[in-house]
């Protein structure tokens, strides 16, 4: 909506769908949907290990000559890292049928115009950057999560502090990966 505004200024309303399609691709459908995540996924494996390792079960797993790392977190890294990305297709597609509404009904754009130039202005390569964004995002978050949580010290308030500093590293985390990342597929 404020793109249009802008572009409105300009009379180029019609690029619209192109600035959708491009930044939804490429940069705010991994961004948003791993800020989502880390929200939801990354504080909770965090506090589900944290708590495991505070009542002492993860020692009961290593008494009973099981390995905790394949036990607890090689599921939860495997889960992270094929949802993901799958969560990240969704958003886009989401995100993109949020574009068409807009040009409909503000824009007086017809669904043909806002499709025929959503898809002439993205390319395949805009996806696949956008998915390998989301599989980097997926390893920074799961391994963070899963190392505040098996860290953990301290009884409940240890808990508490390991997800709050997960969550506040994972969102670093993927801001400074999303930079790098962006600077490497498209300025280099």
């Amino acid at each position: 909506m404020q793109a249009s505004h802008e572009l409105g200024k300009l009379g180029a309303n019609v690029y619209v769908p192109n600035l959708v399609a491009v930044s939804l691709l490429r940069e705010l459908g991994p961004l948003l949907i791993g800020v989502i995540v880390i929200g939801r996924s990354g504080s909770a494996v965090t506090a589900e290990l944290g708590t495991m390792r505070v009542s002492e079960e993860v020692e009961a797993l290593e008494v009973m000559a099981i390995n905790p790392v394949q036990f607890l977190v090689v599921p939860r890294f495997l889960a992270m890292m094929i949802m993901l990305p799958v969560l990240t297709v969704f958003g886009n597609y989401v995100g993109v049928l949020g574009g068409c509404a807009i040009c409909h009904f503000a824009l007086d754009m017809t669904t043909a115009a806002y499709v025929g130039r959503a898809i002439e202005a993205a390319q395949l390569g805009d996806l696949y950057s956008g998915l390998c964004k989301s599989v980097v995002f997926a390893w920074l978050i799961v391994t963070i999560a899963c190392h505040a949580g098996l860290k953990v010290e301290g009884g409940a308030e240890g808990v508490g502090t390991a997800t709050t500093l997960s969550v506040v590293r994972s969102l670093l985390a993927i801001l400074i990966a999303n930079a790098i990342l962006t600077a490497l597929f498209f300025f280099l």
